[in-house]
């Protein structure tokens, strides 16, 4: 029998609160809507206040509810832990579940390729023991202590990932998780209206090493303007250091990076070990961060060549580079596009390596009504980047991938900037919002097209990948006639 993650009394003594009942949960939850039977449900105060859904929590099967007052509608003999503060029991509840776990501790920030980062973590682990890890990108004030506080005390690996959206929000979640390696995915230009400069987006970063445990490794990219602050901070906190990245001067080195058909590849160093490292995606600049993931998995004590076989099964998720098949006919097989999704999120740096995968791929000729396939970007706002968006934004005209791209579409205001310095030849559409091109979604590929979606969150340009993978599926008359 599974023992429980958590007991009334030990919430009770972690928290300082009073437990109603005597209650155990298996998990911990902060919305009714992904909540398992026999979580322990937090009511966090964030756009609606959780109290309002502890009635229905409760009767949904929720194992109990962290609550800073009883409810209207909720019994007061109900399994509840009440506290004065519900965010902070939260944390509380998350530096308990670290105290009470012997696991190696991996704590994960970065400018780009964080999610991505922990995932291949969780795949390079996979093998070597129970690892836990968050299910998304929970890597804020609240995502960090319940991914925590989830953690059952039988883990041998945790994953944590570590963001930020303004100066000093990363060093009190990193002193939270204690982890005993930390890693920096890289330095780029995201939150820069926050934090003005890229040398601010590092001082920033590298307050991750504030947390890590006495001699926990400092994992930097090597090859970066920026890499001397990283390699200033984890030296005052007492780290050991280790770098990563193409030049020589590396500990662990990524040569010849190259795509081989639906995967990328490149040799590489590990401490002066030749190795060949491979993923399941054709995008090579996610190799770099493969090889970050890799050194630290056995810098906390992992056996590399099995961490090397969990890395070559892993993709990106959904919305961070995924690559498909949209058939645009359901009735002739052979009438399919490429879509490569990547519309979770963008700034200049990762714009400019989805639009080197995408130059990279290979469209198929003489399938479609136009011969030649093409190599289509759909791009959508770049947000937070500051008093120098615009500018950011026609940059991507002079990418060197720029030259292999037949056709852009842009989404957002912003995007306008770059829509106003391309080539004729390669305008497509530009639109304010991001329903005016998914309405358009029949207009925009042909058969034998390579197209890529990205664009900050914020832009939406989701809807115009949900909208291209509907075509191959047409609406029902039925459905669009009234019940009979």
């Amino acid at each position: 029998m599974t023992a429980p993650l958590w007991t009334a009394a030990e919430a009770a003594a972690a928290t300082g609160g009073t437990a109603h009942g005597d209650w155990t949960v298996s998990g911990v939850s902060i919305d009714t809507r992904e909540m398992a039977q026999g979580d322990l449900f937090v009511a966090l105060r964030a756009a609606r206040d959780g109290h309002d859904f502890v009635a229905a929590a409760l009767e949904a099967g929720a194992g109990a509810a962290l609550v800073s007052r009883i409810p209207d509608g909720v019994p007061s003999d109900a399994p509840l832990l009440l506290v004065a503060d519900v965010q902070a029991a939260l944390e509380d509840l998350g530096r308990v579940a670290r105290s009470r776990t012997r696991a190696r501790v991996v704590a994960i920030t970065g400018s780009v390729g964080k999610t991505s980062a922990k995932e291949m973590l969780r795949a390079a682990l996979s093998s070597q023991g129970r690892v836990h890890a968050a299910v998304r990108s929970f890597n804020n004030h609240w995502g960090v202590p319940l991914t925590l506080a989830r953690m059952p005390v039988e883990t041998d690996y945790a994953v944590i990932e570590i963001g930020m959206n303004h100066p000093g929000e990363i060093a009190p979640l990193a002193r939270m998780a204690r982890p005993n390696a930390a890693l920096i995915t890289t330095i780029a230009a995201a939150h820069l209206e926050a934090l003005g400069s890229l040398e601010g987006i590092a001082d920033e970063k590298a307050t991750i090493f504030e947390g890590l445990t006495d001699s926990g490794l400092a994992m930097i990219p090597g090859d970066l303007a920026q890499t001397p602050i990283l390699r200033a901070a984890a030296e005052a906190a007492g780290a050991r250091i280790e770098s990563f990245g193409a030049g020589t001067g590396n500990s662990h080195i990524l040569q010849d990076p190259q795509v081989a058909g639906d995967c990328a590849v490149a040799r590489a160093q590990l401490a002066g070990m030749p190795l060949a490292l491979k993923i399941a995606t054709p995008g090579t600049h996610f190799l770099e961060t493969a090889l970050g993931v890799l050194a630290i998995a056995a810098g906390i004590g992992a056996d590399p060549a099995e961490a090397l076989l969990g890395l070559a099964q892993w993709a990106p998720p959904a919305g961070r580079g995924t690559r498909e098949a949209l058939q645009l006919d359901p009735a002739i097989e052979t009438l399919t596009a490429d879509l490569i999704d990547d519309a979770f999120n963008a700034n200049p740096t990762s714009m400019g390596a989805a639009l080197t995968m995408l130059a990279a791929s290979q469209p198929a000729h003489d399938i479609g009504r136009i011969a030649k396939g093409r190599r289509i970007a759909i791009l959508g706002d770049m947000l937070e980047l500051g008093p120098e968006e615009r500018a950011e934004h026609a940059a991507l005209a002079d990418h060197e991938a720029m030259e292999r791209v037949d056709l852009v579409h842009c989404v957002g205001p912003r995007m306008r900037a770059l829509y106003d310095v391309l080539p004729a030849s390669r305008q497509g559409n530009w639109v304010e919002t991001a329903p005016e091109l998914a309405a358009r979604a029949h207009t925009l590929i042909d058969a034998g097209d390579v197209v890529l979606v990205k664009g900050s969150k914020g832009s939406r340009v989701s809807l115009v990948v949900d909208a291209l993978r509907k075509l191959g599926h047409p609406t029902s008359r039925h459905e669009n006639e009234g019940s009979p």
